[in-house]
């Protein structure tokens, strides 16, 4: 992947999921936000992005031009990075060294229970590994 933007993936088939990207494109873009792009992960080419269909399904991905693919908890911290003013902050902290387990830990808690967030559904959770 070389586009000339970030792209910011998540499972549109999640509701609570296509909520928080849809929040993400209304709260986070401005003028000191950099560009990007929201792409649900079945609209999207993940080999080009250099993704498996499993990683995108299991966490939200922020890919950078250059390719370099950030999950979860730290994909959140670069996307609050590039949105600029007070987000940026705040992104700062979510990278920081005693913070990221932290980060993980509860972005894992999400992730894990999308499905009894607001606005999510049965359909939003997580196959079970087996």
């Amino acid at each position: 992947m070389s586009g000339p933007e970030p792209v910011l993936v998540f499972d549109g088939d999640c509701a609570f999921c296509s909520s928080c990207a849809r929040a993400a494109e209304r709260w986070l873009r401005g003028p000191r936000a950099g560009g990007w792009t929201v792409e649900a992960f079945q609209f999207a080419d993940l080999a080009a992005l250099g993704v498996t269909e499993e990683r995108a399904a299991r966490e939200v991905l922020w890919i950078t031009p250059m390719g370099e693919v950030h999950g979860g908890a730290q994909a959140v911290a670069k996307l609050l990075l590039r949105a600029g003013g007070g987000w940026a902050y705040l992104g700062g902290v979510l990278r920081l060294a005693p913070v990221r387990p932290v980060a993980a830990a509860v972005y894992r808690w999400v992730a894990a229970n999308r499905h009894r967030m607001p606005g999510g559904t049965p359909a939003c959770a997580l196959p079970h590994r087996g």
